[in-house]
């Protein structure tokens, strides 16, 4: 996999998302772009989608469509809590996660993001992080997700994991002793709402990650959106708990303003396609 997405005269971006298939961008002009600790950090202009933000040659967020992602992230989990008082955000250094859970009751919001390189270059470039992190109820951490669970001494009402997708050094964030420890710093009505990569391309790893979380919650299921300049453009996510059940709770505090969640969406959204049931079904018959 390429590091970058920028080619040799930097006039364009490309993802690959399969060997022969990907998608590029003209970039209008090249805002950002430095070799962090941890990545590559890419931000171009584009004349259609504005600006987007490249990690490791790979799309995070664009300002055209990162609505789509951040609310379906956030808003299923935190519409269902009665009582949202402490939240966590594990990854997001782009800010469009904690924006959004901002615009719920909540009384403290933690970041926790591994790469200060993106804190900053995001502040720059995408005013909704500097707005969200000026708010009094939020705290940035400069942590790596992993080791921010297991020494911190809170306990949250909603943990989301906003990490990159379940191959290469991030895949540690989609394994069990990982979702393991979350729940150890999850109050007992607590939710997690976690991406989990593109719902066609990363078949296999939800396969597997619906065997292991099924045993760690009481109620784990999946729930899908759209993002169009992700992988094949349709996103999956993870809801777990051990006392909510997305689909019967009746009445959802759902924020105004928002452009793409809504009751109907949140209903249909946890409905799994023909494919992806029946290949699940088939896992489970395998195991018994």
């Amino acid at each position: 996999m390429k590091s970058k997405a920028l080619n040799s005269d930097r006039r364009e971006a490309r993802e690959y998302q399969t060997p022969s298939s990907g998608i590029f961008f003209r970039a209008r002009k090249v805002l950002y772009e430095k070799k962090s600790a941890f990545q590559s950090i890419e931000i171009i202009e584009n004349d259609f989608y504005g600006r987007v933000l490249f990690l490791d040659g790979l799309v995070q967020t664009t300002e055209k469509d990162e609505f789509f992602y951040h609310e379906m992230l956030v808003h299923p989990a935190l519409a269902c809590h009665s009582r949202p008082e402490k939240v966590m955000i594990i990854g997001g250094g782009d800010g469009g996660a904690l924006r959004e859970v901002l615009r719920h009751p909540v009384q403290k919001a933690w970041l926790v993001e591994i790469d200060q390189e993106v804190i900053r270059a995001c502040e720059k470039f995408f005013p909704w992080l500097e707005e969200a992190l000026s708010d009094p109820r939020a705290e940035l951490a400069i942590a790596d997700g992993f080791e921010f669970i297991q020494r911190t001494t809170e306990k949250f009402d909603v943990i989301i994991v906003d990490s990159s997708d379940p191959v290469g050094p991030s895949a540690i964030l989609h394994d069990r002793d990982f979702y393991a420890r979350l729940k150890k710093v999850l109050k007992p009505d607590g939710i997690i709402a976690a991406q989990a990569g593109s719902q066609w391309l990363h078949l296999e790893e939800h396969l597997k990650k619906a065997s292991f979380l099924g045993r760690l919650f009481k109620l784990a299921r999946f729930y899908f959106g759209p993002v169009p300049t992700y992988p094949v453009g349709t996103w999956c996510y993870n809801f777990l708990s051990d006392r909510i059940d997305p689909l019967a709770v009746k009445k959802l505090r759902i924020p105004a303003g928002l452009r793409y969640y809504n009751e109907e969406i949140h209903r249909a959204s946890f409905a799994l396609p023909a494919f992806f049931y029946n290949q699940k079904s088939q896992k489970s018959r395998k195991k018994k």
